[in-house]
């Protein structure tokens, strides 16, 4: 079956209490500088009890910037079928992965406003080609390339996140901080 089209009053729906995927305060501010830019270019997947299986960043959003109403599809999955689609959604994002010298080759095209409501904030666009000249010049010069290993760590909370990331900063490790 198709799904239909429909803009709905936000509080009509609800946000997925049991959604798996937390939406910190630096994803919510891209969400909300792409919607503030671009209006809403797809919309949210909800269930036929009005709760939101796929774009619950977007809901949470569209609601700090005070919007009444919300673009959605309804979806026939229910129960476990619905939190799959949820989690496959999720998950299938998280695991692409980006062409960054075609990345960073359409940023700097961009003004710094289309930067951020493309989702990347001040120095991020710096780092990304001060990597790529790095990876070029070491290119050039027989180096060999030292091998990777990184390591995920589930962290309690944003503060938990936070002081471990400074501890491995302090011992000289280089980090970078994610947020799934």
């Amino acid at each position: 079956m198709d799904a239909v089209l429909e803009k709905v009053a936000i509080t009509k729906i609800s946000a997925d209490p049991g959604n798996v995927r937390k939406h910190g305060a630096r994803n919510l501010e891209a969400i909300k500088a792409s919607l503030r830019r671009f209006g809403q270019q797809k919309p949210i997947v909800v269930d036929a009890n009005n709760v939101v299986r796929a774009g619950n960043g977007t809901l949470a959003a569209a609601i700090e910037l005070g919007w009444k109403e919300i673009a959605i599809v309804r979806t026939q999955l229910a129960d476990a079928d619905a939190v799959a689609y949820a989690i496959a959604d999720n998950r299938t994002a998280e695991l692409a992965e980006w062409d960054e010298q075609a990345l960073s080759a359409q940023l700097a095209a961009m003004d710094a406003q289309l930067q951020d409501a493309a989702g990347f904030a001040d120095g991020e666009l710096a780092k990304m080609l001060g990597d790529l000249e790095e990876m070029a010049a070491g290119e050039g010069a027989a180096q060999a390339v030292p091998e990777l290993f990184e390591v995920a760590v589930k962290c309690r909370d944003e503060a938990d996140q936070r002081a471990l990331f400074e501890r491995l900063k302090a011992e000289g490790r280089e980090c970078r901080v994610l947020t799934l």
